[in-house]
C-alpha cells in the first residue's frame, strides 16, 4: 500500500506525533499532522524547518490552529443564520435547521438575525419601524417574544448566537430572563452575543449611543458573563461587516483585531483580570473570493491576537491567547445576476474558512441578494457545509497548507501590513479616537472606491455582472415574501402586552436602569429585572438613552 504518513518518512514512531492516528483513504494512509521533517531532506536551508511563529497546531502562537487535532476530533459548528417575520416564523426555521443537521458529526448551533427596528432598539409599533417589521430578520420586542423565538428548543444544549449590537445588552437580558423563567441554569447556557459596537461606527451604522457609552455597555456584558454565564461568549469581535462595507482583507484583519484590543483595554481599565474574561472573547470574519488571501488572513489573525494577548496585555492563561472565530461567506460577493452561480462562490469561500481553521461556519444562501432566503436555498447552503465536511476529506489532516512557501509568505505579509495599521491606530489614541477622526470610514471608502474602479475598467471580473452575462435574463429563483400581516399582528400583540402588565413595576424598573447608568454601574441586573417586569425593548433602550444620549455622528461625518 502506498503511504503519505510523515512518521514513516522521518523514521519517527506514531507516539512521537501530537496526533498519531492514521486513516485509510483510497489506498493511502493519511497522518493527522504534517510539519517540519515530514518529507526527508538534506538541504540545510529546508523551508520546512521549525519556525516558532508557525509552530504546530494547538501551540503558541497558533498560526496553524488553536486545537492540536482540529477537525479530526470535532468538526466545525455549522451555525446557519436565520431570522424573518415573527418569532413563531423563525422558531419554525430554527427547528428545520436542527432537524436537517441530525445525523452529522458536527455540533450544530443557531444564529439569530433580527429585523432593523430591533437592531436599532425600537419597538415594532414605533413610527420609525413602519414597513420594516420582520423584513430583514425577526421582530423581538419583549421577553414573551423571546420565549416564542426559542420555544421547544433545548437552549441548555444548543448553542445560540445573536447578531445584535446597539441594544445587545437589552436583548441578552431578555434571553437570560427567558432562561430563568424556563428554569434553565445560566451556567448551562452556551452561545455568543455579537455585541461589537465599534465596527458599527466603522461600517454598518447600527449604533445608538455615543462611542464611549457604547463601549461601557460592552464591558458591562463582558463583566456579567465572566461572573454569571461562564460558557457565553460576551463579544464576537466582527470584521465581517467591515469587509462587507468594502474594506480590503488586510483592513478587515487590522481593524477587527484593534477593536478587540480596545475592548480588552476598557475591561482591564475597569479592574477586570484579563484571564477572567479573555478566554470567552470570540471573532467573526468574512470569507471572500480571493481563496488563499482568506486562508492567510485567519492564520495571521491568530498569530497577531496571541502575541498581543501574551505580550501587550500580559495574559497568562493559554486560552486567553486563542483567537476562536466564526466565519461567514461573503454576502457582498453574491450577485442577483445568475444567482445559481452563488452556490459555487459560497462553496469555495466556505472551504477557505475551513482551511483557515475556523471554529464555526455560516454559508450564505444563493438568493440573499434578491430577498430573505427561501427554505430551499437554506437547505442548499447547509448541504454545502455537509458536503464539505463529509465528502471532501478536508477534516482528515490538520492544517494541510501549513509550510507552503506561498501560504507562509502571504501570512507573513498580511501580518506585517496589519501591524502597520494597528500601529497607526495606536498613534492616534485608539479606536474611539479614530472614530471621532473619521479614520475608519475614510479608509474603507477609499478601498471600496478602488474596487469599483477595477470592476468598471474590467480589471476585476465578476461573472454575470461585467463578464459572461449570457443567460442573465432567464435564470430565476423563488423569492420569499414577508406579508404585511406580520407587522400588524406584532403591533397588536405589543398593545395587549402593555395593557396587561403592572405599569408601576415597569416605571420602577426603568428608573432603576437610569439610576445604574447615571452612577456608572453595571446595568445588566437592572435590564434583566426590567425584562421580567415586562418592559419592552424600546423602553429599556430609551431609559439608557435618557442618560447616555443618542449619537448621530461627529461633524466629520
Amino acid at each position: 500500500m502506498s503511504t503519505l504518513n510523515p512518521s514513516n518518512a522521518t523514521g519517527r514512531t506514531p507516539s512521537d506525533r501530537p496526533d498519531p492516528e492514521t486513516v485509510s483513504l483510497s489506498g493511502y494512509e493519511i497522518d493527522g499532522l504534517y510539519g517540519p521533517g515530514s518529507v526527508p531532506t538534506t538541504d540545510p536551508a529546508d523551508p520546512t524547518r521549525v519556525d516558532p511563529r508557525i509552530a504546530t497546531p494547538g501551540e503558541y502562537p497558533f498560526t496553524r490552529g488553536v486545537h492540536p487535532t482540529m477537525y479530526r476530533s470535532r468538526l466545525w459548528t455549522m451555525r446557519q443564520f436565520a431570522g424573518f417575520g415573527s418569532a413563531d416564523d423563525t422558531n419554525a426555521r430554527f427547528k428545520y435547521l436542527l432537524e436537517n443537521a441530525t445525523g452529522t458529526k458536527a455540533n450544530t448551533g443557531l444564529s439569530t438575525a433580527f429585523d432593523l427596528p430591533t437592531l436599532m432598539g425600537r419597538d415594532s409599533d414605533d413610527p420609525l419601524s413602519s414597513g420594516e417589521v420582520g423584513r430583514c430578520g425577526v421582530a423581538i420586542d419583549t421577553i414573551d417574544d423571546m420565549h416564542r423565538l426559542y420555544a421547544d428548543i433545548p437552549i441548555g444544549d444548543v448553542t445560540v448566537s445573536q447578531t445584535i449590537n446597539g441594544p445587545a445588552c437589552v436583548i441578552w437580558a431578555m434571553y437570560l430572563g427567558m432562561a430563568r423563567e424556563r428554569g434553565i441554569d445560566w451556567k448551562d447556557l452556551g452561545g455568543t452575543l455579537q455585541n461589537d459596537i465599534l465596527k458599527e461606527f466603522h461600517s454598518q451604522n447600527e449604533f445608538i449611543y455615543p462611542p464611549e457609552a457604547s463601549v461601557k455597555l460592552v464591558v458591562d456584558t463582558i463583566e456579567y458573563a465572566a461572573k454569571h454565564v461562564p460558557r457565553w461568549n460576551s463579544v464576537s469581535i466582527s470584521g465581517y461587516h467591515i469587509r462587507e462595507s468594502g474594506s480590503t482583507a488586510t483592513q478587515e484583519l487590522a481593524f477587527t483585531l484593534r477593536d478587540g484590543m480596545e475592548y480588552v483595554e476598557a475591561a482591564m481599565s475597569r479592574g477586570l483580570d484579563v484571564d477572567l474574561f479573555a478566554p470567552r472573547l470570540s471573532f467573526f470574519f468574512n470569507s471572500h473570493n480571493e481563496f488563499f488571501e482568506e486562508i492567510c488572513k485567519l492564520r495571521a489573525a491568530r498569530r497577531i491576537w496571541a502575541t498581543a494577548m501574551k505580550e501587550r496585555f500580559g495574559a497568562k492563561n493559554e486560552r486567553s491567547w486563542w483567537m476562536r472565530t466564526h466565519v461567514q461567506t461573503a454576502g457582498c460577493s453574491l450577485t442577483e445576476q445568475q444567482p445559481l452561480n452563488n452556490v459555487i462562490r459560497v462553496a469555495y469561500q466556505a472551504m477557505a474558512g475551513v482551511l483557515g481553521g475556523c471554529q464555526s461556519l455560516h454559508t450564505d444562501s444563493m438568493d440573499e441578494t434578491l430577498g430573505l432566503p427561501t427554505e430551499t436555498a437554506v437547505r442548499v447552503a447547509l448541504r454545502t457545509q455537509q458536503i464539505l465536511a463529509h465528502e471532501t476529506g478536508v477534516h482528515r489532516t490538520v492544517d494541510p497548507l501549513g509550510g507552503s512557501w506561498f501560504v507562509e509568505a502571504l501570512t507573513d505579509r498580511m501580518e506585517a501590513d496589519a501591524a502597520d495599521i494597528i500601529s497607526t491606530i495606536d498613534d492616534m489614541g485608539g479606536v474611539v479616537a479614530g472614530i471621532h477622526k473619521g479614520y475608519f470610514r475614510r479608509a474603507i471608502a477609499e478601498a471600496s472606491y478602488r474596487v469599483g474602479q477595477e470592476m468598471e475598467a474590467g480589471d476585476r471580473v465578476v461573472v454575470g455582472v461585467n463578464a459572461y452575462t449570457d443567460g442573465n435574463d432567464t435564470q430565476q429563483v423563488e423569492i420569499l415574501q414577508i406579508p404585511h400581516e406580520v407587522e400588524s399582528v406584532q403591533c397588536d400583540r405589543l398593545t395587549a402586552y402593555r395593557r396587561d402588565r403592572d405599569a408601576d413595576a415597569v416605571a420602577r424598573s426603568l428608573d432603576a436602569i437610569r439610576a445604574a447608568a447615571r452612577a456608572g454601574e453595571n446595568v445588566m441586573d437592572g435590564l434583566i429585572e426590567a425584562s421580567l417586569e415586562r418592559c419592552t425593548l424600546g423602553e429599556m433602550v430609551q431609559a439608557l438613552g435618557d442618560i447616555y444620549g443618542r449619537y448621530t455622528g461627529g461633524p466629520e461625518w
